[in-house]
């Protein structure tokens, strides 16, 4: 099931299946999300939930019982409910229950989406609640993943987009190669750089997640034009940039995240994986990505 907003300047759709973004088009009517193509890469925007990439081995033990889990959780690949669809505003909700608790992740939580459009800014809130009655604190981790279709138009290619940070930039690259794991290296990739040329050969070791960032915004910028999407990064400790490896580039990811990855030294415990944040019965946490669309 989708739900459609739209106003002057963008129309966003959103899918109740993983609560994903799966569209957002300009006023000429032109998708700038990724379409999912399976070949390359079968998603949007997927939310990442309750953690952020690898659990080591694929698993998690909880009180000496070990639950099976892919890459960035699984809120992604669940149907979410529509709780509420208006003029301007998208609400969706995912409860854990008893098949959930059983088979993949022991805790109680509740899990909102709530996308906005603001001129031609999407806004996609995460709220995490621990519901009052729960019998634990209620730890996890949390990201966003929307792709960004690049080139704009056939009239540019690669070459002709940069990342652009809004001030000079030496992020810490966190190394989690080549199993997705933490290996517990880092190293520089670039030093004091405003800019981060895109070529088709950037991505072959996958991505780069990015520590230490002072800049507020990270884009994807059209350097003859201008034209760009921009991603409001402040507040968040990590932000990665990736995308599929191909013979070219079809789309490029931009993923601010509240949490990392599991760290090969981790093994399974779900309480040696470091959180976003750990919720006391009754508590509530939130985050807001705000994506501008300058196209």
């Amino acid at each position: 099931m989708q739900a459609t907003i739209r106003n002057e300047s963008l129309t966003l759709t959103v899918d109740t299946h993983g609560a994903e973004a799966v569209s957002v088009q300009n006023a000429a009517g032109q998708e700038m999300l990724w379409q999912a193509d399976k070949s390359v890469w079968g998603r949007h925007a997927p939310i990442l939930f309750p953690w952020t990439g690898k659990l080591a081995g694929g698993i998690l033990t909880h009180s000496g019982k070990s639950y099976k889990g892919g890459q960035h959780g699984f809120a992604r690949d669940l149907e979410h409910t529509l709780v509420q669809t208006g003029e301007d505003v998208i609400q969706l909700e995912l409860r854990s229950d008893d098949a959930i608790k059983a088979a993949r992740f022991p805790y109680d939580f509740v899990l909102t989406s709530t996308f906005r459009l603001e001129g031609k800014t999407v806004c996609h809130t995460l709220t995490v609640e621990n519901p009052a009655d729960a019998q634990e604190p209620l730890p996890f981790g949390i990201g966003y993943h929307p792709a960004f279709v690049v080139p704009f138009d056939d009239a540019h290619t690669t070459e002709d987009y940069e990342f652009r940070f809004d001030r000079p930039e030496s992020p810490v690259i966190l190394d989690a190669r080549p199993n997705g794991l933490l290996s517990g290296k880092c190293y520089y990739q670039w030093k004091n750089a405003a800019k981060i040329q895109l070529t088709d050969r950037l991505f072959d070791n996958d991505s780069f997640c990015m520590a230490g960032l002072r800049s507020e915004t990270l884009g994807i910028y059209e350097k003859d034009t201008g034209r760009n999407v921009t991603c409001r990064i402040a507040g968040y400790p990590y932000t990665l940039i990736w995308s599929a490896k191909t013979d070219r580039i079809r789309f490029v990811c931009i993923e601010p995240w509240h949490s990392l990855p599991a760290a090969e030294a981790d093994g399974p415990s779900w309480s040696k994986r470091a959180a976003a944040a750990i919720l006391a019965p009754g508590e509530k946490w939130e985050t807001t990505l705000c994506t501008t669309f300058n196209r």
